[in-house]
């Protein structure tokens, strides 16, 4: 075995005022309750809300309250995220991580910021594993970043072998997000820690995921603290021989002999993605999509306008489901 406990915090965020304060108390209950645990992560934008008006221009003072608990306790934390403001003068949604010796070993931006909703905040261009010695690599993820299998695909392929995937999901797309989860450890065999918040910081409904896609455990929509202990062996093990001894994914996905065009921009006919329209908030009433063409009116497929269906024999009338998927 390789153990590794870790906690995840689901907790109250205060959308107007700070949480910094609540998050130390959450952290102190973990170390007098589980002191076994040896990481803390919290939701996205747990520190200050989901406000960008709300966060300070200057963190500084908050890393080090961050940087000192885990220095007090000796564990690694992942404090959710945070808005910051980098050199560029851009706004990013970033996730730092903090070892045991009070030390920022990693951040990480929001790759796919979630628009049109997040307007204003500008998307990161770099993926982040870090490595925990004598244990294992982990990556991190933000929220709507695991909804585009691209990118845990990348972290799957550094070696990711844990995703931290701190969340602020408030919307009734939460059911969606969780069978995402699921699907998304069984694809990449990698254990998911899917730590969401209440109130102005989310629904709840936080979840641990292992690496063949069963759910350890799943919160509801209370304040709680979740330690679970993860095996790394079992990760490196399942990569090897594949789910139940079964599916080999990364494997399958290394030794493939095909091209996806879509990966590699040169030469991509992106026609039908650009008769989408514009990334946008629709307006009341939007009629966007409803009359729009199929795809062959778009861009037929070679041979489509040469080859029409054929008519079906005497005597056989075609089959005709309505509503069917």
């Amino acid at each position: 075995m390789t153990p590794f406990a870790i906690a995840g915090v689901q907790m109250h965020i205060a959308a107007t005022h700070e949480n910094v304060t609540a998050m130390a108390h959450k952290i102190d209950q973990v170390a007098a309750r589980f002191p076994w645990v040896q990481m803390v992560v919290f939701s996205e934008l747990a520190a200050f809300g989901p406000l960008p008006s709300n966060h300070p221009e200057n963190l500084d003072a908050t890393l080090e309250t961050f940087k000192n608990l885990a220095r007090q306790y000796q564990i690694w934390l992942l404090p959710g995220t945070l808005f910051m403001r980098r050199a560029d003068g851009k706004l990013y949604n970033v996730a730092p991580v903090i070892d045991p010796s009070g030390t920022v070993v990693a951040e990480y931006a929001k790759m796919f910021p979630f628009t049109p909703y997040e307007a204003g905040v500008e998307a990161g261009r770099e993926f982040c594993v870090f490595d925990v010695p004598d244990v294992g690599r982990f990556g991190l993820s933000i929220c709507y970043d695991i909804w585009f299998p691209e990118t845990t695909r990348q972290l799957a392929a550094m070696g990711a072998e844990v995703l931290l995937h701190p969340v602020l999901t408030g919307t009734i797309d939460r059911d969606i997000e969780l069978a995402i989860a699921q699907s998304t450890a069984a694809m990449f065999q990698c254990y998911i820690f899917d730590i969401n918040g209440l109130a102005g910081g989310g629904t709840g409904r936080s979840c641990v995921v292992d690496p063949g896609g069963t759910v350890l455990y799943q919160a509801a929509g209370q304040d709680e603290i979740i330690p679970v202990e993860v095996d790394l062996a079992l990760v490196r093990r399942q990569r090897a021989v594949g789910i139940r001894g079964l599916g080999q994914t990364l494997k399958s996905f290394r030794d493939h002999r095909h091209e996806f065009p879509v990966y590699g921009y040169e030469g991509f006919d992106d026609t039908y993605l650009q008769s989408l329209g514009p990334l946008e908030m629709q307006p009341k009433n939007s009629k966007a999509g409803i009359d729009a063409p199929p795809p062959a009116a778009i861009m037929p497929l070679a041979g489509n306008e040469a080859a029409p269906a054929p008519a079906p024999a005497v005597g056989v009338v075609p089959l005709i489901i309505e509503g069917g998927g």
